[in-house]
């Protein structure tokens, strides 16, 4: 599946891009929220799994306005905790570690942060978790998932459209880089979606992308390590990475990977 071969449907706030494989659909749902989050629907006869939640009251209303004529069978919850007032009385999926990042580690301080940041437009409860999935195989909704654990979460894969979910990725963007063993980690993992040659990669800033993207931040992430070795301090190496990718987005992501870098 090309990742520009799509339909899409305007709403009010978002936007929605439709891939359709035939007997299933993955529904990319673009927020335009001030954090650039992504949901995606996966579809299938009827049925539906949520990935991820949108935490913005407006995008929550608006996203229940369209899953309206599909049963959602369940959301599983990685990354992004925040939004519980998201299809409150529907089954919401994780693993115990992400319970935990959700509800009292670092993703409950992100939560706490845009909180203050956002104020009352952003939805700070946290989804009740009801049921509790391991590594490996689940089914929901007739849908086949399979459930990778993360330091902080988890990724998934749906191998019925040859997709992997994950948290970011952003080919054209800055990303959190703690230190040059983080870079090799994330490194090592999208050299897994390439070996296992994954038709689309989904994360939860960004629209889906493909494997010549994970290559493209390949690159980006050795020549982070290389420009980090050869600088002095963090105003120096903000200097070298911007002038090598003057386009990229996500400069405050850069401010963050410098100050782990020059901490």
């Amino acid at each position: 599946m090309n990742k520009n071969l799509f339909t899409t449907v305007k709403l009010a706030k978002g936007e929605m891009n439709i891939y359709d494989f035939g007997s299933i659909k993955l529904h990319a749902y673009k927020t335009n929220d001030f954090i650039d989050d992504e949901v995606f629907i996966v579809e299938k006869n009827g049925k539906a799994v949520v990935i991820e939640s949108p935490c913005f009251f407006g995008n929550i209303s608006e996203l229940e306005e369209y899953l309206k004529d599909m049963k959602v069978e369940g959301v599983l919850v990685a990354y992004h905790g925040a939004g519980a007032t998201f299809l409150s009385d529907i089954p919401k999926y994780a693993t115990e570690n992400a319970k935990e990042y959700s509800e009292s580690g670092g993703g409950k301080t992100l939560i706490n942060n845009f909180t203050d940041t956002f104020k009352e437009i952003f939805d700070n409860s946290v989804h009740k978790i009801t049921n509790i999935i391991g590594e490996g195989r689940v089914i929901i909704g007739g849908i086949d998932f399979v459930i990778k654990q993360t330091a902080e979460a988890f990724d998934v894969e749906i191998p019925e459209i040859n997709a992997v979910y994950t948290h970011m990725l952003g080919h054209d963007c800055h990303s959190i880089v703690a230190n040059t063993a983080h870079a090799d980690g994330i490194i090592a993992e999208l050299q897994s979606y390439i070996d296992k040659n994954y038709d689309l990669i989904l994360t939860s800033h960004y629209t889906p992308e493909d494997l010549k993207d994970a290559k493209t931040k390949i690159d980006y992430l050795e020549n982070l390590k290389k420009i980090a070795g050869s600088c002095k301090d963090a105003e120096s190496f903000k200097a070298e990475v911007l002038k090598k990718y003057p386009a990229y987005s996500g400069g405050n992501y850069l401010n963050m990977t410098a100050g782990f870098f020059f901490s």
